[in-house]
């Protein structure tokens, strides 16, 4: 049976925190491979320099470009609206029933899991995968296959922040994501 591990997400930008985050969970578990799979709008995040939906899944394609074992899922930009877990879950598993789904998530989600839509039915239908965060407890009562990785706190805020206040982002952003951003005019660097 094939292995496959889902990393949603919004995305906004995409940091290496997630570059990392993918690649432990595929080495922790033998997983054949890794599909970013970014939200069309997320219901548990209310964003605040907003990139499009396009500009979100370019920069996603351009931070796991050199990457053979990572891929793209569309599915919650196909299906529209927000985007619940649950529901995109149920339509992978109809699509591809040969195949085992990880979603990955970190200690933040970990700790609000027993607030996600449906979680009962969703922990049937995948296992999940969690990798520590620092600042969070990264406990919850439901079923999460913890795995040993670098805790890393970075997140997508703090990369907008650095970008409207012209501070580096050497070493955080993959490579071509920063380019693109800057190019675009993206999170006030127009």
């Amino acid at each position: 049976m094939k292995k496959v591990g889902i990393l949603g997400g919004t995305f906004n930008p995409p940091h290496i925190g997630h570059l990392i985050m993918a690649n432990e969970a595929f080495d922790a578990l033998s997983l054949d491979e890794v599909r970013f799979m970014p939200n069309a709008i997320a219901p548990h995040k209310q964003l605040v320099d907003d990139a499009s939906v396009e500009n979100r899944l370019r920069m996603v394609e351009l931070a796991i470009r050199p990457y053979e074992h990572f891929k793209i899922e569309t599915l919650e930009l196909e299906l529209g609206g927000v985007s619940y877990t649950y529901q995109t879950m149920v339509e992978l598993v109809k699509r591809e029933p040969d195949v085992q789904f990880y979603f990955i998530i970190g200690g933040d989600m970990i700790d609000s899991l027993h607030t996600w839509y449906k979680i009962d039915e969703l922990v049937q239908l995948v296992q999940f995968v969690g990798l520590k965060r620092p600042g969070t407890q990264s406990s919850t009562t439901y079923d999460v296959k913890l795995i040993e990785a670098p805790e890393i706190d970075l997140s997508s805020t703090l990369i907008r922040r650095r970008l409207k206040s012209g501070s580096t982002l050497k070493f955080l952003l993959p490579d071509g994501v920063e380019s693109y951003i800057r190019e675009e005019g993206l999170y006030g660097t127009r």
